[in-house]
């Protein structure tokens, strides 16, 4: 008996390696880069050291630094991390959300949105009630806001389709689910940016109710762009925005047979796009 356990053993490792293999080769170009990056950048920490130059001080978010000459920080905290253990963590966490992201939306999309404001508008929140409000000064970094950022967008899309959730006999609405996660975040790590995460899940709820939606960029833009520089053909793992859809706000229906009952395209979740 124990002989033939081993290679049951053997074979579900193997299975899961596959799988796992499997699944970062089919990861889209923009969540490839900034895992990259997010890597590189931790490899930038140790070896800054030998060069006197720490990563950390010059691209955290820093409220009291921020300034013209300083909003880069706005775009570079969310790579950098504090030690391998929180690299890890949100390389695991934010892996999976960005890569549906970008599926869903297209490359050109995720990098507009995730260069633009994404960072700057929950970065901002963060600044201006660090700095105006509490008076205080942390810095922070890391690409959980980013990760709270888009379980709120998740959030609104299941609330959209399935309201509640049941405990006991309580009904518990299903957009409070990151909210919560939030605060249980804080408490089992307190080193965590309570007010960081909160500013992300906040634009995610933005971005997700359709409030924010104005600030991506406009599709006649997104498919002049791709078919101009031919992104489609010319890049590997690109995920075009007109991909699978019908237009970059709308949905396609989950199967042939509710598209002819004439369901509408706004109830199906399984395509839905950053606003209602």
């Amino acid at each position: 008996m124990a002989a033939q356990t081993l290679p049951a053993f053997g074979a579900a490792v193997t299975f899961n390696t596959q799988r796992t293999r499997a699944y970062l080769l089919k990861l889209p170009l923009f969540t490839r880069a900034t895992v990259l990056i997010i890597v590189l950048t931790w490899v930038l920490t140790l070896v800054g050291k030998s060069w006197n130059w720490d990563v950390k001080t010059w691209g955290a978010l820093i409220p009291d630094e921020i300034s013209i000459a300083t909003l880069y920080r706005i775009n570079t905290f969310p790579f950098i991390h504090l030690n391998i253990f929180h690299t890890i963590l949100n390389i695991v966490a934010f892996t999976p959300l960005l890569e549906r992201f970008e599926h869903e939306h297209g490359t050109l999309t995720s990098v507009a949105l995730f260069f633009g404001p994404f960072a700057t508008i929950p970065g901002l929140i963060y600044v201006f009630i660090e700095r105006f409000i509490l008076h205080a000064n942390t810095p922070v970094m890391g690409a959980s806001m980013w990760v709270f950022l888009l379980l709120g967008m998740e959030a609104i899309r299941t609330y959209k389709t399935n309201p509640y959730f049941t405990i006991s006999t309580y009904n518990i609405p299903t957009w409070i689910t990151p909210l919560l996660l939030v605060v249980v975040t804080a408490a089992l790590l307190p080193s965590s940016s309570f007010l960081g995460h909160l500013a992300g899940l906040l634009v995610g709820y933005g971005f997700g109710l359709g409030y924010l939606k104005f600030l991506a960029p406009p599709e006649w833009a997104l498919r002049f762009i791709e078919g101009k520089l031919n992104l489609l053909g010319r890049l590997p793992h690109y995920v075009s925005v007109d991909q699978n859809t019908f237009g970059r706000f709308g949905v396609l229906p989950s199967s042939a047979s509710s598209a002819e009952a004439g369901i509408p395209f706004s109830g199906v979740s399984g395509g839905q796009r950053l606003g209602p």
